[in-house]
Formats: structure tokens, sequence, C-alpha cells
């Protein structure tokens, strides 16, 4: 039986003009500022839920009612977008 030809395949190379601008700018690490922003914001919206609740709905706004819970949540939710930026 014949052996069978080997096939001959060029390696590829990415083009140099368009990778290293991109590449560069994401290997920068995040500002100082955004660990402690974020760490701030969590701390922030869960004494704004726990005084809520163990205010029996009247403190931080009483005439928020519920929204006070939007503003809680809305905090972590705000400092877990921050976190998905950080390096």
């Amino acid at each position: 039986m014949p052996k069978s030809q080997v096939r001959k395949k060029k390696v590829y190379t990415p083009p140099t003009d368009v990778r290293p601008a991109v590449a560069a700018a994401s290997k920068k690490p995040s500002p100082t500022w955004l660990p402690i922003t974020a760490v701030t914001l969590i701390v922030v919206g869960i004494a704004w839920l726990v005084v809520y609740y163990l205010s029996s709905q009247k403190w931080p706004v009483e005439s928020w009612s519920y929204w006070n819970l939007a503003v809680g949540f809305g905090c972590m939710v705000a400092s877990l977008g921050l976190l998905s930026r950080w390096r």
C-alpha cells in the first residue's frame, strides 16, 4: 500500500499593524480608585438596606418607601459593574 502524502500548511502569523495597540491597552492595570469605589458602594448598599429594615422602614428616607430597596440594591449592582472592569 502506498504511503499517503503529508500536507504542508503555512503557519499563521497575525498582522502586526492591527493587534499590538489593542493588546497593550488591555494589559494596563486598573486605577486604584476602582476597587475602593466598588467596595464602598457594596458597604453603602448593604448599610442602606440594613438601616431600612431595622428602622421598620422609616429611615433612611421614609417617603421613598420601597424605593429604598432599589437604592440599596442599585449601589450593589453598580459595584459589580465596576468590579467587572477590575484587572
